[in-house]
C-alpha cells in the first residue's frame, strides 16, 4: 500500500491564539481567515499551513494533561529557509524591527549556513536560513 501522508502543517497549542495570529500574520507573513472567536486557527505561506489550537481546549477534547513549556521552548523549531545569505541579514532586521524576539543574530556556521533565531511571543523558535552566498 502506498504512503498518502503529505507533510506541510506544522501545528503549535497556544496560550493566547490573538498574539500568536497577529505575529505570524504580520510579521511573517502568512493569511488567514480567523475571525478572532474560533479556537482553532489555521494560517498558510506558500503550500506551508501553520494550525493553532488553545492548550486547554486540546486537553478538554482528548482528556489528557500536558507539560508544556515554559519560557523559550528548546523542544522543536519552525526553519524558514531564503534564497541568500543576504536574505538571512535584510529577513532578521525586517521582523526584528516589526517586534520579533532576537534569540540569535546572523553568523554563518562552519558548515556553510547563514542562520539566526528569533522567537515568537510564546517563545518558539524560529530559524531563517539559507545555504545560498551571495
Amino acid at each position: 500500500m502506498a504512503n498518502k501522508f503529505n507533510f506541510n502543517t506544522i501545528g503549535l497549542f497556544t496560550t493566547d491564539n490573538a498574539s500568536m495570529v497577529a505575529f505570524y500574520r504580520d510579521i511573517m507573513g502568512f493569511e488567514t481567515d480567523w475571525n478572532g472567536k474560533d479556537p482553532d486557527v489555521r494560517m498558510q505561506l506558500g503550500n506551508m499551513w501553520l494550525i493553532m489550537f488553545p492548550r486547554t481546549a486540546f486537553e478538554q477534547m482528548t482528556g489528557w494533561e500536558y507539560s508544556y513549556p515554559k519560557g523559550m521552548n528548546g523542544t522543536v523549531e519552525l526553519a524558514f529557509h531564503v534564497p541568500t545569505f543576504s536574505d538571512v541579514d535584510e529577513e532578521y532586521a525586517r521582523v526584528t524591527a516589526l517586534g520579533a524576539k532576537s534569540v540569535f543574530a546572523p553568523q554563518t556556521m562552519p558548515w556553510g549556513q547563514r542562520t539566526c533565531y528569533i522567537a515568537d511571543p510564546e517563545g518558539n523558535l524560529i530559524e531563517i536560513h539559507s545555504f545560498t552566498k551571495d
